[in-house]
């Protein structure tokens, strides 16, 4: 459950714009569709921001969430509304963009059907409609226009995630869940076991019956990490742990998600110290500046074709 529209990257992420992309050009967002066909289409998204979540505490962990975790939540705190909790979840009944619930609280949806080509002012507009709104449903139909992004409205330094097994969040503040019994039964049974890594940020383990994984949100720049990858991955030195695999990456709001697969039964207790020193590793090969050997960059365009991005 934590994606929806996934298609093959190219070999270099999306390039920036500043609204002069030709209508018969590549959409810079990365979906291998013209401009006009895509962000650039009547009614559709009218802007396109590359790295919509930077600058907000837990950027990666903002994106695994949004795109790669089935079921978790983390409280915000909102400049003006320092009184009212707002819960970001992954995930909220039907994908609504949020919910104002009958105990004052606010819900923030990250998985939602929408895209109008900047998340976070997407995000922005949704939870100030949740905050000013009666209990009930907040959704969005039409592109926001100029306004807050998310980042105007946060004032927490860090992002504290709680994973859930399910979406039994869904109910935690109702006495009577009979009318979501259904919704909440389909969504836990496709919700995979997932846990957060807790020695390194953004890192999730999951189980998804035949294979596990561990997927990384990373911050640093593509090029930088492509670059530092090959270097571990042309040496051996990319396995987290033994028969892991590193067999390619997610790219999604501007970052890349490098993804292991692991041996089955593998859980994710024992991936802790390994990532830790993968992370000191992954440090001392970024910041190298020589150039890359032949073999590096055959595995750097190894690691390039082997990218997915999530839209």
């Amino acid at each position: 459950m934590a994606k929806k529209s996934r298609t093959k990257a190219r070999d270099h992420a999306p390039a920036e714009t500043d609204g002069a992309v030709g209508p018969r050009q590549p959409c810079p967002c990365g979906s291998g569709k013209r401009y006009k066909a895509c962000h650039g289409a009547s009614g559709g998204a009218d802007v396109y921001v590359a790295r919509p979540f930077e600058g907000l505490p837990g950027e990666c962990d903002i994106i695994a969430l949004r795109e790669l975790v089935p079921a978790a939540t983390a409280p915000l705190t909102i400049k003006g509304h320092e009184d009212r909790t707002v819960r970001l979840c992954t995930l909220l009944p039907g994908a609504v963009p949020a919910m104002s619930r009958d105990s004052g609280e606010v819900w923030l949806g990250l998985q939602v059907q929408h895209q109008f080509g900047d998340p976070s002012r997407d995000l922005a507009a949704v939870l100030e409609a949740a905050l000013a709104a009666e209990p009930g449903v907040v959704g969005l139909t039409t592109p926001p226009g100029p306004g807050h992004r998310l980042q105007d409205l946060v004032t927490d330094e860090t992002l504290d995630v709680t994973v859930h097994d399910g979406f039994d969040y869904w109910v935690s503040d109702l006495d009577d869940s009979d009318e979501l019994a259904g919704a909440l039964e389909q969504a836990n049974d496709a919700a995979t076991p997932t846990s957060r890594l807790g020695s390194v940020e953004a890192a999730y383990w999951t189980d998804v019956g035949t294979k596990e994984h561990l997927r990384w949100v990373m911050p640093e720049p593509e090029d930088a990490l492509l670059d530092a990858l090959a270097r571990l991955h042309e040496s051996g030195d990319d396995v987290i742990v033994p028969d892991a695999r590193l067999v390619g990456m997610f790219r999604a709001h501007g970052l890349l998600a490098p993804v292991w697969d692991l041996p089955v039964g593998t859980g994710a207790e024992v991936l802790e110290e390994p990532a830790a020193a993968f992370k000191k590793a992954l440090d001392a090969a970024l910041a190298d500046t020589s150039p890359l050997t032949a073999e590096q960059r055959s595995a750097r365009s190894g690691l390039a074709n082997r990218q997915v991005t999530i839209r």
